[in-house]
């Protein structure tokens, strides 16, 4: 089981370097969020037949559809994409374990949870991650690049609220595999006119390069770790499931030094300490964990 966990840590956390790459070539955002829905619905449609499931489309099942494709796909990776053509790769990865601390004041909020000093303190602990990024003119390798963080943490606020809303509406009695497919469908569907009408079409009859190629495996890497998550889950059980958050936010790191080869200060490395810290203080009870629903291209993991 831990073999495995590791598997899916370095499978997710590759995914934000990969996204990196696909926006290297200068495609527009809204053509790269279509074709990923495409290839996510397509791979989770093959999912579905082989196991037999159905896609209701009933009406409270459409609107978790919907719901699902903007506030888990659509608006974050609109923000993401963006971002990932300014920031690195690795600060991105550190600013996705932002999730589950944000999603501890909107569950407040919801009434979903009681109020913790503890995990209050890693709400603190993930803020001053951030200050540790954007504060030190050191930091980033260039101090415009600090106008991009705040999109990147649009996207894990997106998430964070993608997390509460199933917690709190649930899924009108859908299992993973059908919301992720139908969210990837009705994604698609959000996106395409956005896509045309902004010319960020992307061919798929062109030559692949480096950029087209890291989309597709983003893409159909994403699906294959969520799965085995799902499955992971239904195993060893959330609490165990969930450690993957860490490995993530590692890999992602490590992917980006490897593949990108970049290199941080060490005030980034001190905000990836914190963001970790942080980020175990806030773990929610374990009825309260949540498997990542959709999203992909992004590394997330949304617990």
């Amino acid at each position: 089981m831990f073999g495995l966990l590791i598997v899916l840590g370095a499978g997710w956390g590759i995914t934000q370097p990969l996204t990196k790459l696909a926006v290297s070539t200068g495609h527009g955002h809204f053509g790269l969020i279509f074709w990923q829905l495409v290839i996510g619905a397509v791979l989770m449609a093959v999912i579905a037949r082989a196991t037999g499931r159905r896609l209701p489309l009933t009406r409270p099942a459409l609107r978790v559809y919907a719901t699902i494709a903007l506030i888990g796909t659509v608006l974050p990776n609109t923000a993401s994409y963006q971002a990932a053509v300014h920031l690195p790769s690795g600060v991105l990865s550190i600013l996705l374990s932002l999730i589950p601390m944000m999603a501890f004041p909107i569950a407040l909020g919801l009434g979903l949870e009681r109020f913790s000093m503890r995990r209050l303190s890693g709400l603190l602990l993930g803020l001053l991650g951030v200050a540790f990024l954007v504060l030190p003119e050191t930091s980033l390798p260039d101090a415009a690049m600090v106008a991009w963080v705040p999109v990147a943490i649009l996207a894990s606020l997106c998430y964070a609220f993608e997390g509460n809303y199933v917690a709190r509406w649930g899924t009108a009695g859908l299992d993973p595999v059908q919301v992720l497919l139908g969210a990837s469908s009705a994604g698609a569907v959000m996106v395409a006119p956005l896509m045309l009408a902004s010319g960020h079409w992307i061919s798929p009859f062109t030559p692949f390069g480096v950029a087209e190629w890291s989309l597709v495996s983003s893409s159909v890497v994403h699906v294959l770790v969520y799965t085995s998550f799902v499955w992971l889950i239904g195993r060893a059980g959330s609490v165990f499931a969930v450690q993957v958050s860490y490995l993530v936010t590692g890999f992602g790191v490590i992917w980006a030094m490897l593949l990108l080869d970049e290199r941080y200060a060490p005030m980034i490395w001190a905000a990836m300490v914190l963001m970790m810290a942080g980020m175990a203080l806030v773990q929610p009870r374990p009825k309260a964990v949540l498997a990542p629903l959709t999203g992909f291209g992004d590394s997330d993991i949304r617990p």
